[in-house]
């Protein structure tokens, strides 16, 4: 087993700083009025991890297959339980490029992200239906604004 660490130290309140094995900090927080909200929440983290996971392996397999994104985002929705603990239930994954991406090319590369490399989504998976889409948005249109120079 390959082992990692994170670190958190309570500051005050519910404000913690956070320190990832990789060296990255980050504060964490809660809303008002245990908290001062003066950072995310652990739960916002466990979506901000999947939409990152997602994007990392989605683009990186675009650009293996040499696909001419220009922009991407995914964004992700989420419902929770109602009842303690509160564990997501449904997540959604839009998947939004920019670029004359092959679209066979992009569901390809998201059926691997979620079915192979995302390690986030695996675990999530676990607890939560995951469904995802993509849009893509043809980046290649003619700069208009150089024509009227």
């Amino acid at each position: 087993m390959t082992e990692r660490a994170t670190h958190v130290i309570w500051r005050e309140r519910m404000t913690f700083d956070a320190t990832t094995n990789s060296g990255h900090s980050l504060i964490l927080d809660s809303a008002p009025p245990n908290g001062d909200d003066r950072g995310a929440r652990p739960m916002e983290l466990l979506l901000t991890a999947l939409a990152g996971c997602a994007a990392m392996d989605v683009l990186a397999i675009l650009e293996k297959k040499r696909e001419p994104v220009q922009g991407f985002e995914v964004i992700i929705h989420a419902a929770r339980a109602q009842e303690h603990p509160r564990v997501y239930t449904d997540i959604q994954v839009l998947y939004r490029v920019r670029g004359n991406v092959n679209p066979k090319s992009l569901a390809h590369a998201i059926e691997l992200s979620e079915t192979k490399y995302c390690g986030v989504g695996a675990m999530l998976g676990k607890c939560a239906t995951i469904t995802s889409e993509y849009e893509i948005e043809n980046a290649f249109a003619p700069n208009l604004s150089a024509a009227s120079e």
